[in-house]
């Protein structure tokens, strides 16, 4: 038996017992069999069409107390189970994706008689921002989701409040965040959680009840929040028990007020695609379907930034050395003269500010247009450590110790187990993004992935999985096997340009180097030195002197082997780019630089000025190539500032031989930026 408020209920086999108070018309009192729920009737609003006429005050919630203690992050890997209801009543599960050919269940509101129930649950299913109770623009095809309709909620991964801590594991970093308890966390976090509405559900009978049903793999990737005040605060909003709460019929017939947050992005396809059905459901009060209505909803994928983002905060390492203090003021140079980015300094160990972490975003529909977004960065999946609860490389940290925060989310997946001679393709340096296109009858508005990955050498599977599980922006593999380093940013970047897609791609193209070389040496010019003042380290530590020849470098038979052979794995590369992007070879910025091998594989011996930063669709920052100086002028600095000079880009000389070349790394890799969003909106490409 279960006593509230002084009425005596028995709880039943079906999944809820209703008890009429006598005293309040409309007035319920319900039970499940695992806690009792309360509801306490509010006036009716609103008429037959689902108009939106709150009562005066707002009704009480009418879900009772039956909330769950869920303060934990949902595992990746596992599966969720559905709560479990008798057979009678049971919601079937629907995981599947519709097509865009689905034939909705859910139609634009027909007339209904004096007698028909009102069953109306929406959401912002024309993604305009706001859930509409008049008309049928939230209604029509609500339980469908395609490019043009279908509503959108965000993993609620950051944190508004600020109180995660800024120092924890490696396996506890991930599990601070606004989705990790039952409640809102402030009144910005209310602007991150997906608003629903039940519209006044007129024309049900005293005893009715209602509930929200959603089957697996969905039930355990959201949570609902009801309206319990005003809405204005935090405190207004109370987490609900899918499956088990239940609202009386008074609360129906007022309307109730919802809010739901994602617990996490997808991370699998295969276990979960993103997509969630919540159906709303009436029973009378022996348990009688008096009507059902459902609404479709998709979490946000989260996309990766590309170049002709203008770049909003340039992150750089910062360390208490000249050569950093160099690198710095050079790159502090450079966005300067593009007028826009921030410049911030990380004071870390780790100096391959590229490597540790990828910035990108997710983002739903909110009013006037405009998109709500939360930024999220990945944190590498490089394990550097042998520890079980601090793995990972130290430097990516930083997502959830200083970039954490308000509208700013950090994640880190990863195989404990991957196979640590690949470590290096886990670096961001090798995730990069092509530019938007439009190929082959496909587009791609926010672009594609682009990484170094081959079937027998590749990058951690289960990140690489959580990428390409994101859909927007399907990933592009070319082989990189054959660098030291193995990162697609040796070799590979992309600016703006007046071509058909609006960019091209700049490649590295050792042969360039090698005519250039044997056409001062064909003129006299043979003992033209290149690297002067520069010097080597060797492997026990030890500085020698760089400096060489054009001469030198033609009869350097290690440079001129591994030149050749860069020069065709280069090529092999830009093929798959021409074929995916239908970018035109003659389009190409080549940008000359020799290699040579180490260890039997491929670094750049000049100064790889591809590598570079591409601070704003007029000014990048490349390193310094110490060529050789003919007439005053080095040729590989005029030979890029040429090309580039051709699309509208200013080329800012960044010195960066002592911190990062010789140390197999060049300015890309050693900056990252934050970019800005993109007008483009993720839910009207069709996937």
């Amino acid at each position: 038996m279960n006593r509230v408020r002084g009425l005596v209920c028995g709880v039943g086999a079906s999944w809820w017992v209703a008890c009429a108070d006598p005293g309040t018309s409309g007035s319920l009192m319900q039970t499940t069999a695992t806690a009792p729920t309360v509801g306490t009737a509010g006036e009716v609003a609103g008429d037959a069409t689902g108009a939106d006429t709150e009562a005066t005050e707002p009704p009480d919630s009418g879900t009772g107390t039956g909330v769950p203690d869920d303060t934990q992050t949902p595992v990746d890997t596992q599966t969720p189970v559905d709560t479990q209801t008798p057979t009678d009543t049971q919601i079937p599960t629907d995981t599947q994706t519709p097509t865009d050919t689905q034939t909705p269940t859910d139609t634009t509101p027909t007339e209904v008689g004096p007698t028909e129930p009102v069953v109306d649950l929406r959401a912002d299913s024309n993604r305009d921002g706001v859930v509409d109770l008049v008309g049928a623009a939230d209604d029509t095809g609500e339980d469908t989701w395609t490019a043009a309709r279908g509503a959108i909620f965000l993993a609620n991964l950051d944190d508004d409040q600020e109180v995660c801590s800024p120092t924890a594991s490696d396996l506890n970093y991930p599990k601070c965040h606004d989705a990790a308890d039952d409640k809102v966390n402030g009144a910005g976090d209310l602007t991150d959680l997906a608003p629903l509405r039940i519209a006044p559900a007129l024309n049900i009978p005293d005893g009715a009840m209602g509930r929200l049903a959603v089957a697996a793999p969905g039930a355990n990737t959201i949570r609902v929040f009801e309206r319990t005040g005003s809405g204005a605060a935090a405190t207004d909003w109370k987490a609900i028990a899918l499956n088990t709460d239940t609202w009386t019929a008074g609360a129906l017939r007022a309307g109730v007020e919802l809010r739901l947050e994602g617990k996490d992005i997808v991370r699998d396809a295969n276990a979960w695609d993103g997509f969630v059905n919540v159906d709303l459901e009436i029973r009378d009060g022996s348990g009688k379907l008096l009507g059902s209505d459902r609404v479709r909803l998709r979490v946000s994928p989260v996309m990766l930034a590309h170049h002709l983002l203008s770049a909003e905060t340039v992150y750089v390492t910062a360390f208490d050395d000249a050569d950093s203090v160099d690198f710095r003021d050079d790159i502090e140079a450079a966005v300067g003269v593009a007028n826009g980015p921030t410049l911030q300094e990380l004071w870390l160990d780790d100096p391959w500010t590229q490597d540790f972490f990828e910035t990108g975003y997710m983002s739903m529909p909110a009013a006037g247009g405009a998109q709500k977004v939360i930024r999220v960065n990945f944190r590498s999946a490089n394990l550097y450590n042998d520890s079980q609860s601090n793995p990972l490389r130290d430097g990516g940290d930083i997502v959830y110790s200083e970039l954490r925060g308000v509208d700013s989310a950090g994640i880190t997946h990863y195989d404990p187990n991957h196979d640590l001679n690949m470590d290096s393709l886990d670096s961001m340096g090798n995730t990069e993004t092509i530019p938007p296109f439009t190929h082959n009858g496909a587009t791609w508005p926010l672009g594609r992935i682009l990484r170094g990955s081959i079937s027998d050498y590749h990058p951690d599977p289960k990140f690489s999985k959580m990428l390409e599980s994101q859909a927007q922006q399907a990933p592009v593999y070319v082989d990189t096997s054959w660098l030291l380093v193995s990162h697609v940013d040796e070799t590979i970047s992309f600016v703006r340009a007046p071509t058909a897609q609006g960019w091209t791609i700049v490649v590295n193209d050792a042969a360039l180097a090698i005519a250039m070389f044997e056409e001062l040496a064909d003129s006299g010019r043979g003992a033209t030195k290149l690297f002067a003042g520069r010097k080597w380290t060797n492997y026990a530590g030890f500085e020698y002197s760089a400096q060489t020849t054009v001469a030198g470098i033609l009869g350097d038979a290690d440079v001129m082997e591994e030149s050749t052979k860069a020069a065709a794995e280069v090529d092999s590369q830009l093929d798959i780019l021409l074929a995916a992007t239908g970018i035109r070879a003659e389009h190409v910025i080549r940008i000359p630089f020799t290699h040579w091998a180490i260890d039997g594989y491929s670094v750049a011996y000049q100064p790889g000025t591809v590598n570079l930063l591409y601070v704003s669709d007029d000014v990048v920052a490349a390193p310094n190539p110490y060529g050789p100086i003919v007439d005053g002028v080095d040729i590989f600095r005029a030979q890029m500032e040429a090309e580039f000079d051709k699309v509208g880009i200013t080329v800012m000389w960044v010195e960066d031989w002592n911190l990062y070349h010789r140390n197999l790394g060049e300015v890309h890799c050693g900056t990252n930026t934050t970019r800005q969003i993109p007008a483009a909106k993720w839910w009207e490409s069709g996937r």
